[in-house]
């Protein structure tokens, strides 16, 4: 398995870690094979009562990788712009399988959660996020949609009215407002996350296994998701070819402000 995933098994807990601290654990195109992997073999493991994500470093995770566009290319073809539904399909099946995956997920985050990672962040089924941590989903300010099953999970999480302000300006969410809306569970401070963690786990430990399994899938409702990531699929293939999109991804590398032009 790839070192840039790894996966940690002490006792009746498997710690999935994002491994990639020299680039603030931003997701390229191996790191997401690395993350497919990690989290299909936390989820096959016996007499596991709960997964543990958590980042390495001094922050969870950044998003996606904008200068590892290149394996991108290499994995779907040249062409990958104008045939958006399969790569995005693909990152999504991988960020599903936290949402799927049998046993509890609980997501650490610390200092930065943004763009997918905070994607990655809904599709598990408890967020603990230390104090001060900065997270959004800015992919409008660079020209897109979060279609890793961001727009589909923030909204379900937090309603549509709170969604569309958070989405539609690319701003962060304030700490507090997201514990009060169910968006966080809990914030701790800092260095408090994986004791947080470890008390949720004594908890997990009392109910009875294969309800905890049952009871995921039956409060996740599948389809409902499933109709979301759809519609993020078909945006952001709308979305990947416009000139607005090469002004944001730009404006990522430049720093300079984007000048949009709405096509």
């Amino acid at each position: 398995m790839s070192d840039l995933v790894l996966v940690q098994r002490r006792d009746d807990v498997a710690e999935v870690v994002l491994n990639r601290p020299d680039k603030r654990n931003a997701f390229n195109w191996s790191m997401m094979q690395a993350l497919d992997a990690a989290i299909t073999q936390a989820g096959n493991m016996s007499g596991v009562r709960a997964v543990i994500l958590r980042g390495e470093g001094r922050g969870f995770s950044a998003g996606i990788d904008v200068m590892a566009f290149d394996e991108i290319v290499d994995a779907f073809g040249a062409d990958w712009r104008r045939n958006m539904f399969p790569v995005t399909a693909a990152f999504q099946n991988i960020v599903t399988k936290f949402e799927r995956c049998p046993h509890p997920v609980i997501c650490l985050m610390h200092t930065y959660a943004l763009g997918l990672a905070l994607e990655l962040a809904l599709a598990c089924d408890f967020r603990i996020v230390s104090e001060g941590t900065i997270i959004g989903l800015p992919e409008t300010r660079l020209g897109i949609v979060p279609d890793v099953g961001g727009t589909t999970r923030l909204t379900r999480l937090v309603g549509p009215g709170r969604a569309k302000e958070f989405i539609i300006t690319g701003k962060n969410i304030p700490l507090d407002a997201a514990e009060r809306w169910g968006l966080v569970n809990y914030i701790v401070p800092k260095g408090g996350l994986m004791d947080k963690a470890n008390e949720l786990v004594a908890e997990i430990r009392l109910a009875a296994p294969l309800a905890v399994t049952y009871a995921k899938h039956v409060i996740n409702g599948v389809s409902e998701v499933e109709r979301g990531l759809q519609m993020e699929a078909w945006a952001q293939a709308q979305l990947m070819g416009s000139e607005d999109f090469e002004q944001g991804a730009q404006s990522m590398i430049t720093k300079q402000t984007p000048q949009w032009k709405g096509k």
